[in-house]
């Protein structure tokens, strides 16, 4: 009777006890490698206080958790952690001592770590983020001449890569290259040199195409009825355009994202602009909350409103990305800073209207445009002051038919070469101003 008793009094003390002394339970951990930085990210339902030092000889990262139940989502960590990653060779997990779990990262290379709670939004809850970048980035100028220039599109039936010019010889090549005349194309092959005449020839530079696809890791972007996402709908159609604009012997296309993870909108600005990017192209998969909502769009930034209540809603969601996917606000750009500050961009602005309707037009040949005309609204990732720059929504994700296009192979290719056929179209209209050539590293 009495063993009863005091069972029932430690039962009630424990009811009794304030929920904020409770134990945290992790309920998801994720991680996302990439060459940009790796990122690890645990989820629960509270915020979980930690503490991060560094060891060397060898080099470890370690991390206490306060106040942390060891569950499966921490003993599984683990095995999340692939031999490809750029930074991370394998993850040690255990407890430290009461009430502290301790986390062991053994690492690759010299680090720069960024360890910051988010607070929940979205589908999800509190989220303890740790960010690894590299001590010594790679300079993107330098990494893109090494890289060379993709191989044909499968679709195309051209086996082989195209050579990438060195940084030897790319100066020389560059001022003798031309724009080619063969400017209509189909889905997947391009028509005769002469389906087009009269086309002004347009001897220039490489020129440099960022192909950014939405969202990515934490972020996946809208989801279609039939469980599709944004994120791997947009990565697949960038990687077809890229690969068709490496096909063109006056231009080079550059992946902002080539894999599920997350960039924040600012970054993927200063990487185009680091890059010396002469267009931006963002890969969008629209999205409403009615079904039968269909077809293509393309964006260009306003420095004086959104050009319809649509347009407006839609800049505010894309640009809520960087709460989605997770940004460390204790880090401050100032280079970031002065670029939304340069709102003296109307020349810009100018040049991506005309791109963006060349590239509406050819949309319009493949799908239905859901509205008849370019818009414009605040979308942050269209904020370069000196890069003309669009958002595509190729088509509603949320629309079961058009969902199952945007799957679709095929379909992925003809709305790639819809986007090379406007970026064409524009440079043939719009030659490219000179700018600093890549090639000239010292």
């Amino acid at each position: 009777m009495l063993r009863a008793a005091l069972n029932l009094f430690t039962l009630s003390l424990i009811l009794w006890l304030p929920q904020g002394n409770a134990a945290i339970v992790v309920s998801s951990s994720r991680v996302w490698p990439a060459q940009d930085y790796t990122r690890l990210t645990l989820e629960s339902k509270k915020a979980i206080h930690h503490n991060m030092f560094s060891l060397t000889n060898p080099d470890r990262l370690v991390i206490d958790l306060n106040g942390v139940v060891l569950g499966k989502a921490l003993n599984d960590l683990s095995k999340l952690i692939g031999n490809d990653d750029p930074y991370i060779k394998s993850i040690r997990v255990g407890r430290f001592k009461p009430g502290v779990v301790r986390l062991v990262l053994d690492l690759k290379a010299d680090v720069k770590p960024q360890l910051f709670v988010l607070k929940p939004v979205a589908e999800y809850g509190y989220r303890l983020v740790l960010d690894v970048y590299p001590a010594h980035p790679v300079d993107p100028l330098m990494a893109l001449l090494a890289q060379p220039k993709t191989s044909q599109p499968e679709t195309d039936g051209i086996p082989g890569a195209v050579s990438q010019p060195t940084a030897d010889t790319a100066s020389a090549a560059e001022d003798t290259m031309s724009m080619p005349q063969n400017m209509n194309i189909d889905n997947t092959v391009k028509s005769a040199p002469d389906a087009t005449p009269n086309l002004p020839e347009m001897r220039s530079r490489t020129l440099n195409i960022a192909i950014d696809a939405g969202h990515g890791g934490e972020d996946p972007g809208a989801r279609g009825r039939h469980g599709s996402r944004e994120k791997n709908v947009t990565l697949a159609i960038a990687r077809k355009v890229k690969a068709l604009v490496d096909d063109e012997p006056n231009m080079r296309g550059i992946l902002i994202r080539d894999g599920d993870y997350f960039i924040p909108l600012a970054e993927r600005v200063n990487k185009a602009r680091r890059l010396h990017a002469d267009l931006f192209i963002s890969i969008h998969a629209d999205a409403f909350i009615k079904a039968n909502a269909r077809g293509s769009s393309v964006f260009a930034l306003s420095e004086h409103g959104a050009t319809s209540a649509a347009a407006r809603w839609l800049a505010k969601k894309e640009n809520e990305a960087d709460l989605i996917g997770g940004v460390n606000l204790a880090v401050k750009d100032p280079y970031l800073a002065r670029t939304l500050l340069d709102l003296s961009q109307t020349a810009t602005i100018s040049d991506s209207m005309k791109l963006a309707k060349q590239v509406l037009n050819e949309l319009g040949d493949i799908n239905d445009l859901h509205r008849g005309r370019v818009e414009q609204a605040g979308f942050a990732v269209l904020k370069s002051p000196e890069i003309p720059s669009i958002l595509v929504e190729t088509a509603f994700i949320s629309n079961p038919s058009e969902e199952r296009r945007l799957n679709d192979n095929d379909y992925q290719m003809k709305v790639a070469n819809a986007i090379l056929g406007g970026i064409k179209h524009y440079f043939a209209q719009n030659p490219a101003l000179s700018k600093p050539r890549v090639a000239q590293v010292h």
